[in-house]
């Protein structure tokens, strides 16, 4: 393995390139007691020291400080390490040490995050925030088979109504269908829709 280039990204991190291709970030120190240098070969023994003794060891405090800072899915936590410039193995050691701990549980999560949101946010709605975090399919049907009762779309209706000052008794018929499509955009079916209107 050539060590083809070293770029700075900051004043005293690197990227270094090896054969071509991005392999990893060192700080200047590292370099230096790594030898790493442009042009010049870097043994797999080297590169599997690197890797276990100094990227895999940052990776997992990156994580952990990640999920000081929030919750987020297995699929948010190894994006954000990828950006972090760690090579695909050290970014699954990372993953599988916080995992280990019960820190990373997407379906934890999922609910977590559906009953924070199911009084004001249609099941659709939430459903499709979830896809977008990397939740399984499976998990976001168990999920929502947990969390939805057949009266939360309708109560978090009645919240929207609340919010908007909406009363639809007293609404015109435009009004009506004014605040009827805006709650069909944001996912309540016509059948909530129409339920959560009944009771107002």
């Amino acid at each position: 393995m050539i060590v083809t280039k070293t770029e700075a990204v900051t004043k005293t991190k690197y990227k270094v390139y090896i054969d071509g291709q991005f392999a990893f970030v060192l700080y200047r120190g590292e370099l230096s007691r790594y030898r790493v240098r442009e042009g010049q070969e870097l043994s797999g023994q080297m590169y599997e020291e690197i890797c276990e003794k100094v990227l895999v060891k940052r990776a997992k405090l990156r994580a952990m400080h990640l999920l000081n800072n929030m919750g987020r899915t297995e699929l948010q936590l190894r994006e954000k390490l990828e950006q972090g410039g760690y090579p695909e193995r050290v970014v699954e050691d990372a993953l599988a040490y916080v995992k280990s701990f019960g820190y990373v549980d997407d379906e934890n999560y999922a609910r977590n995050f559906t009953d924070g949101r199911k009084d004001r946010k249609s099941k659709k709605e939430i459903e499709l925030l979830l896809k977008r975090k990397g939740i399984s399919p499976d998990i976001i049907e168990r999920v929502m088979g947990e969390c939805y009762g057949k009266d939360t779309s309708a109560l978090a209706i009645q919240k929207l109504m609340r919010k908007r000052r909406y009363f639809p008794r007293e609404a015109s018929y435009e009004e009506k269908q004014k605040f009827m499509a805006y709650l069909m955009r944001k996912g309540f079916s016509y059948d909530d829709i129409c339920r959560a209107f009944e009771n107002n």
